[in-house]
């Protein structure tokens, strides 16, 4: 959680206070859900809430999500999060998929609109507009919210290159920064800060995110060198969308992810070459929610076929 606040202070500083809106909608559902759902499974409660796991998944759905979307969307998701992808597995250490994927992409397949809300990077509206916006259903069917709201950079390449425009041409718009989407760079470079300060601080291992984002490096830069003007560079597709948040976050999560250092290696290479396909030929414009979670189904198959040899037996 302290690894994430450089990355989310640069989202509110570009993107507003929906942010912090969507944070706090998302830590309330998720601790009154794992409460509730702690006491009726005659769990301890407080010691289960004090894990942080909760919290944790809350904060990395709703940083997931845009800053002028519903009230309802982050607590829905979270809902799914906690009580359906966590809790009815078991509880932290048996659920088979991450928590706070799971209920993005229910939320993404569910609710396709409404998580398309993004406001300008560094034109947002106020406080008071803001939370009219996210809490009023009147105010959201006015104008006002076509006005602030805008396609992500990634959303942006993908439709305007099935309209046969070249790559240089779309980056030459007001959407694009220096190496990667307008905004979404310093993002992820904040986050790239924090996900260092983890492998320093030795609370995640180094095999998933250099898989994730070497994956997602050489497949960007093969298909790049080939056609420049059909294919987005490398550094575009390392700081734009969710790359390092997955790479150093997400991705890490020790129950769903493999846990051998092989299998690690080889489960954070398959989020990244998922992540690029998706992103490059799929349906959506960012991958790696999907990726995450269909490399979750092939974890303990890489876990059995990667498990290191006991000393004393050939």
């Amino acid at each position: 959680l302290l690894a994430l606040v450089p990355g989310t202070a640069c989202a509110v500083w570009l993107f507003g206070w929906g942010i912090l809106i969507n944070i706090l909608l998302a830590s309330l559902t998720a601790i009154a859900a794992e409460a509730l759902v702690l006491k009726a499974r005659r769990r301890p409660v407080m010691m289960t809430l004090l894990d942080g796991s909760a919290l944790l998944t809350a904060v990395l759905l709703a940083l997931a999500l845009p800053p002028l979307t519903p009230w309802w969307i982050p607590v829905v998701g979270t809902l799914f999060a906690i009580v359906v992808a966590k809790q009815l597995y078991g509880g932290l250490g048996y659920n088979p998929f991450n928590p706070a994927m799971a209920g993005y992409v229910v939320l993404l397949i569910s609710f396709p609109l409404e998580l398309t809300l993004w406001s300008a990077p560094g034109d947002y509206p106020g406080l008071q507009d803001t939370l009219a916006l996210v809490f009023s259903d009147a105010a959201r069917s006015g104008t006002s919210l076509d006005a602030l709201s805008m396609a992500t950079p990634m959303d942006t390449i993908k439709t305007r290159l099935g309209l046969n425009e070249t790559i240089s041409e779309i980056h030459s718009t007001v959407l694009f920064g220096y190496f990667g989407g307008r905004a979404w760079e310093w993002i992820n470079l904040g986050f790239l800060l924090g996900g260092l300060w983890l492998l320093q601080a030795r609370m995640i291992q180094w095999q998933i995110p250099v898989g994730m984002l070497g994956a997602l490096f050489a497949m960007s830069l093969v298909f790049y060198l080939f056609n420049p003007d059909s294919y987005t560079s490398p550094a575009f597709h390392l700081f734009s969308g969710a790359a390092m948040l997955g790479a150093f976050f997400i991705a890490t999560d020790p129950v769903s992810a493999s846990t051998t250092p092989r299998g690690r290696l080889i489960y954070g290479a398959g989020i990244g070459v998922l992540t690029y396909l998706i992103r490059t030929w799929g349906g959506y414009p960012d991958g790696v929610a999907f990726a995450v979670l269909l490399m979750n189904m092939a974890a303990p198959t890489i876990d059995h076929y990667t498990r290191p040899r006991v000393f004393g037996q050939s």
